[in-house]
């Protein structure tokens, strides 16, 4: 006769913890090769090789303009906004919306996606570290948002000016 043994269910959610850092420490090790090898001569067509990518797949990945870093408040300002829509505070969010934000996504829209996120993985109850990053004129930050019954990811993107220029709250998996 076998004896079957339950793994506790605190430890299969550290697995789970243990292995969402691995991907986050994974990503940001990718990135810092990535950036010395183009530091180093690297073509964005050899990058992609490697990584059995196109050229471009792999520039759209990890390229970023090298003389224009992120907005360094940008990240605050991500965590405050995903804060505030989290928390329900939907006007404070639209108010920071650029002109083609307003125009687009009123506040009972927020408010339907705040509860269609509800819904789908339950009650807020953290957030990771904030990724931010430059696409051409925009700073785009990531935030790993954490639920009862699941993660998912908020992004925010800023234009020059710091206004809101797109917002998204998606599974991690489907940037």
């Amino acid at each position: 006769m076998f004896a079957v043994t339950r793994v506790g269910e605190a430890s299969g959610l550290d697995a789970v913890v243990a292995a969402r850092d691995l991907r986050r420490l994974t990503e940001a090790a990718m990135r810092e090769a990535v950036g010395r090898a183009r530091a180093g001569g690297a073509t964005w067509h050899e990058i992609g090789e490697v990584l059995g990518a196109s050229r471009q797949a792999a520039f759209q990945r990890f390229g970023r303009p090298v003389d224009a870093p992120p907005d360094p408040a940008a990240s605050d300002r991500a965590v405050a906004i995903l804060l505030d829509l989290v928390e329900r505070r939907f006007t404070e969010v639209a108010g920071r919306f650029d002109a083609t934000m307003a125009a687009a996504v009123p506040t009972a829209r927020l408010e339907e996606v705040r509860e269609r996120v509800e819904g789908l993985v339950g009650a807020y109850r953290g957030m990771g570290e904030p990724f931010a990053h430059r696409a051409g004129d925009l700073t785009v930050v990531r935030v790993p948002l954490r639920f009862e019954a699941g993660e998912l990811s908020g992004e925010v993107t800023f234009d020059a000016a710091g206004r809101i220029a797109g917002l998204f709250v998606r599974r991690p998996d489907a940037i």
